[in-house]
């Protein structure tokens, strides 16, 4: 008899919050940016590279993340992240050199993040068919929820407590919460005797799909798999440079903290439309024809933000931009489902999740270079403008395949 409440809602509140949490405070990096250069003096290269290393450290260890995930499941993986985060935020509090920096943040926490999106929508892949767009996009709500409260709470626990303290308040927080949202997590509705969608005939429409696809040793050799690959490679690395980047511009442009922060929070609750929207249309028209279209928009937003020169273009440059931030992060694990199907869906997600983390890791610190070199973010806004029309073209080389069994 199929059962009334289905457990597959609860990853996706779990997911929600692990989302939230995790994501939204490591965009809050982009405050503490200012807080280092005046604390310190450091240059904006060296206080990105350590992003950068992050980013790395996170995109190597994802792939190990999604294989374990696809081998023993996602518990004791979140349990090791929230250790790994909640002690590196909290030794955050006492960092004197640049080194410090690139090991605690750079590899520590970078380490922790690491399971974050890898694992967390592979789960919802293998919990979900019908709806696996729009409940990937539900739980990419959390992210936008995180990036909206998370620099706000931030900047107000720095006004209040100075900066060093706030990172202790986030270390702790990370210790109590993520292990036990942990205990509710679990690898695939089979597991525990469910089938996806709470189906309760194995038929395709509900559950055939489900670890059905490609093995890692052939999917490896398909040409997809590395225009996926360079795709998001470029895309990454420009969002994950406007994430940190965006914030000091706007402090440039004459903004105050709060204010710079609030252009970073509309990134976050605009992101909070794109993620459950795009999900929608994915699960309608497709992976494909979903990620032109926030390809697209994304482009559309950085060419006008080469042009934003007052404080009101960038509220305008983070609602459009926040929308395709928000769409292309929901819709990356879904064109790799599509393509690739789910059998070794979390060692897929961890391969392609390296190489934007890649890209993520030169963009931020080349962009802190040019502006230290140049004093003007402009050259480098044109970079992101070009390397989104190169992820855009490799996107509409896509042809998924079907996979066998269907």
């Amino acid at each position: 008899m199929k059962s009334k409440y289905f457990y597959g809602y609860n990853i996706v509140a779990a997911g929600f919050v692990i989302q939230a949490l995790c994501v939204g405070m490591s965009v809050t990096y982009a405050i503490f940016f200012k807080e280092f250069q005046d604390t310190f003096g450091w240059s904006r290269a060296t206080i990105s590279g350590a992003l950068s290393l992050s980013n790395l450290i996170m995109g190597a260890a994802s792939i190990l993340a999604g294989r374990l995930n696809d081998k023993i499941g996602p518990r004791a993986i979140f349990v090791t992240s929230g250790f790994l985060l909640g002690f590196g935020y909290l030794a955050m509090a006492f960092i004197q050199a640049p080194w410090q920096l690139f090991l605690l943040y750079g590899v520590l926490i970078g380490a922790g993040l690491s399971a974050v999106d890898v694992v967390v929508l592979s789960m919802i892949a293998r919990w979900f068919v019908k709806r696996r767009g729009m409940l990937s996009g539900v739980i990419k709500m959390g992210t936008g929820v995180g990036q909206l409260v998370l620099p706000l709470t931030v900047t107000i626990l720095i006004a209040a407590m100075g900066w060093r303290n706030a990172f202790i308040i986030i270390g702790i927080t990370f210790l109590i919460i993520l292990p036990v949202v942990a205990l509710v997590l679990k690898r695939d509705p089979q597991g525990i005797g469910l089938l996806p969608d709470n189906g309760k005939d194995p038929d395709f429409s509900t559950a055939s799909f489900t670890d059905q696809g490609l093995t890692l040793k052939i999917a490896i050799r398909d040409k997809q798999l590395w225009l996926i690959n360079a795709a998001w490679f470029a895309l990454a690395f420009c969002t994950l440079t406007i994430i940190l980047h965006v914030v000091p511009h706007a402090r440039d442009l004459g903004l105050s903290k709060t204010a710079a922060a609030g252009v970073l929070s509309t990134i976050g609750a605009v992101s909070m439309l794109g993620r459950p929207f795009m999900g929608i249309i994915n699960d309608k028209i497709g992976g494909k024809r979903s990620l032109v279209i926030a390809t697209t928009i994304m482009l559309c937003s950085l060419i006008w933000l080469q042009v934003s020169s007052e404080p009101w273009m960038l509220f305008v440059f983070a609602s459009i931009y926040g929308f395709a931030h928000g769409s292309l992060y929901t819709l990356l694990s879904l064109i790799i489902a599509e393509c690739f199907g789910t059998r070794s869906h979390g060692v897929l997600f961890g391969i392609v999740w390296f190489s934007g983390n890649v890209g993520g890791a030169i963009g931020p610190v080349m962009t802190g270079r040019i502006f230290d070199l140049t004093g003007s973010y402009q050259t480098a806004f044109l970079i992101l403008i070009g390397m989104t029309a190169f992820g855009l073209f490799l996107i509409t080389l896509l042809k998924p395949l079907q996979v066998p069994g269907r």
